[in-house]
């Protein structure tokens, strides 16, 4: 008998590491083989149930870094080291990250959206001979909202880096910043050969949209162009239908679409 796509399984948490006051990454005992992309369902029996992209994942673990912003998060986060949250899935398609292999990659992600490309980053950071280039931009509200501080010091000695905040304040930061909207610096952004750039966005739907936009004015065909959606996905098996947008259940279909069928996804 095939096993219940809908059935929890108990995970044990092995680290918590505190990103910013809101954003946790949550290191969680388990034997899930997910693509890079892929979310899960997280819940507290008695408490509730929320989707929550799979930020990193190895050998007998995963991650996932969870903002704190309901009544489920909120006593997620009351949780330690030792404590348990009950997981399914892996769910939806992934990011094709083979297919990037040989190619120039640019990865554009706003806020929590860093997290679902989290695992693809690491990969490339593990294996630099897979890629022809790797140019990452990251954009936060503030310095105080930057997440993994650690890595993106660690992933700018291998690849182009840059991090940027919508407004600078007086607080310090490790990580060297700029001003302004990603929107801004993708003009700069130094692609010698267009028709070998391939593209990821994520984020906020008005800046995958945007950016989306200015990767075009570049010349970057819509095919190589991948956008991933954060949509309330409460079943993860394409049921309930609060995903679906038109025809189309992000929980099944995505969370990870081309271009050339994203731009037609509409509220």
């Amino acid at each position: 008998m095939a096993p219940n796509p809908y059935l929890p399984f108990k995970a044990e948490i092995i680290s918590v590491t505190r990103q910013t006051d809101i954003d946790w990454t949550y290191r969680l005992a388990c034997d899930l083989n997910p693509r890079w992309g892929q979310f899960a369902e997280v819940s507290i029996p008695g408490v509730g149930e929320c989707p929550i992209s799979i930020s990193d994942f190895g050998d007998g673990y995963i991650e996932m870094t969870i903002r704190r912003v309901g009544k489920v998060t909120d006593v997620i986060h009351q949780l330690d080291q030792a404590d348990h949250l009950f997981i399914r899935g892996p769910y939806g398609q992934g990011f094709p990250v083979p297919d990037f292999y040989g190619h120039h990659l640019v990865i554009a992600a706003g806020g929590t959206g860093l997290a679902p490309v989290k695992s693809i980053i690491n990969h490339f950071h593990r294996h630099p001979e897979r890629l022809n280039r790797l140019d990452l931009l990251a954009g936060f509200k503030s310095p105080a909202d930057i997440l993994f501080k650690e890595e993106l010091a660690n992933w700018a000695k291998l690849f182009n880096v840059l991090v940027t905040v919508d407004k600078k304040n007086s607080e310090n930061t490790a990580i060297d910043c700029k001003e302004g909207l990603i929107t801004k610096f993708v003009p700069e952004l130094e692609i010698p050969q267009l028709a070998e750039a391939r593209v990821i966005i994520v984020g906020p739907p008005v800046m995958m949209k945007f950016t989306a936009q200015e990767f075009l004015k570049r010349g970057v065909a819509e095919e190589n162009i991948w956008v991933s959606f954060e949509r309330k996905m409460c079943c993860g098996i394409g049921k309930c239908g609060h995903c679906k947008i038109d025809n189309t259940y992000v929980c099944l279909e995505g969370p990870v679409f081309n271009y050339t069928r994203a731009k037609n996804l509409l509220d």
